[in-house]
């Protein structure tokens, strides 16, 4: 490696950490409670559900179908949106709402909230639970609810939705460029010393350089992984965009002109949820959404299934089944770039090892902190500095990087 191509591996190095640097202090800090959001709220937050019903193991659950007519008897008008079995209790949520119109309208006006649910046994069909009527008063925000919403709206978008987005999307790609530009030039100065070297004997500066050089080639991989997979998922918009106006439009085009089915004449939710669970063998139906839901069909059931494993669970096939007849019209499995976005989710967020990955990742995340605030306490040292006294300064030998050497320039 000459002179001229470490000096710029270096500048590459420089510019993409200090451009991203407090980008991703941001990302791992809101990271850390993220990955405990589900044990933050149950220690101060709690459920307030009543307890379930002891009944003997084995018993079947409820159809489906008898959820939804109790749903729709408490509100005669009003329509069922979806429904969804829970993935860890015996529940089924029955989410309803004045109409399709309505919901539309709250996306305009966010002070409505015309959609509501009620929480369903799904072995006894028990109310359980109903969240607030439609355009009720908003019930007051706990402490943790407001942390936890604030941390995932910092690390996801920085408050700046799409934008927001795609913004964070670029600084993770800059992070994987400072990882490599990073790995390269450690190659080059570890050549004279034994790995994890850190020399406490010399210059402070020296020791900082030691360690933040250890701590980044330790977690690398990790890191990378995490990174590129961070930029994909922001980019989860336009990708979902693209599928909704290419194969989504084309396969719901026979039916766009058609009205929507009243629910009065619909065929049996119990059904369909069956028909989808044989429609995509080894996943689970995780959801159903009514003829007339935004981006689905007038005419037909749309339900989601899911992979049955931890890692698979993120990898989802829409299932559309004909609400009039109760015929499956097909399984379609998502395009390949959202299933590579589907896939990263896992790797990003390591949620599919319990709690011992989740405290793995906590822990890598921590070291990445260290790494990034010990490159900002390095580039302080010696902001004022050329590159090549820099890279002298950090012990970057450049008699030996391929060029004439410099005691012989000297000589000249």
């Amino acid at each position: 490696m000459t002179t001229t191509t470490l000096r710029r591996w270096f500048v590459v190095h420089k510019w993409t950490s200090l451009i991203c640097t407090l980008f991703l202090l941001v990302v791992c800090v809101t990271g850390l409670p993220m990955l405990f959001s589900e044990q933050i709220w149950d220690a101060f937050v709690g459920d307030d559900d009543p307890p379930y019903e002891v009944l003997p193991p084995g018993t079947p659950n409820t159809s489906l179908d008898v959820m939804v007519s109790k749903a729709r008897a408490m509100f005669p008008g009003q329509i069922v949106t979806q429904v969804n079995p829970d993935d860890d209790e015996p529940a089924v949520l029955v989410s309803m709402a004045p109409s399709w119109q309505a919901l539309k309208d709250d996306d305009k006006y966010p002070d409505r909230h015309s959609g509501h649910w009620i929480k369903f046994d799904a072995r006894t069909a028990k109310i359980l639970k109903q969240s607030r009527p439609a355009n009720a008063p908003k019930s007051p925000r706990t402490w943790t609810g407001i942390i936890l919403d604030t941390a995932t709206r910092l690390h996801m978008n920085l408050f700046a939705g799409l934008p927001g987005a795609l913004f964070m999307g670029g600084m993770g790609m800059l992070f994987v460029a400072s990882l490599v530009s990073g790995t390269v030039l450690y190659g080059r100065y570890m050549k004279r010393l034994p790995f994890g070297t850190v020399r406490r004997d010399r210059a402070a500066r020296l020791a900082w350089l030691d360690l933040h050089n250890l701590l980044g080639a330790a977690t690398l991989a990790w890191a990378l992984v995490v990174g590129f997979t961070g930029f994909v998922n922001e980019l989860q918009t336009p990708l979902f965009g693209l599928w909704r106006i290419t194969d989504v439009r084309q396969i719901l085009k026979p039916y766009a002109h058609l009205p929507v089915v009243s629910q009065d004449h619909l065929s049996s939710v119990q059904a369909a949820f069956d028909t989808a669970a044989k429609a995509a063998p080894g996943n689970e139906v995780t959801g159903l959404s009514f003829p007339g839901a935004p981006f689905g069909s007038p005419v037909h059931y749309v339900l989601w299934t899911h992979g049955a494993t931890p890692l698979r669970a993120r990898l989802f096939t829409p299932v559309l089944v004909d609400a009039r007849s109760g015929e499956l019209t097909g399984a379609y499995p998502m395009p390949w770039y959202l299933r590579f976005l589907e896939i990263s989710r896992p790797l990003h967020f390591g949620d599919y090892g319990g709690m011992p990955l989740k405290v793995l990742w906590a822990l890598l995340d921590l070291v990445v902190i260290a790494v990034l605030v010990s490159g900002v306490v390095l580039w302080a040292g010696k902001r004022k500095l050329s590159t090549d006294m820099r890279l002298r300064a950090l012990d970057f030998d450049l008699e030996d990087a391929g060029t004439v050497p410099a005691r012989a320039e000297h000589a000249r």
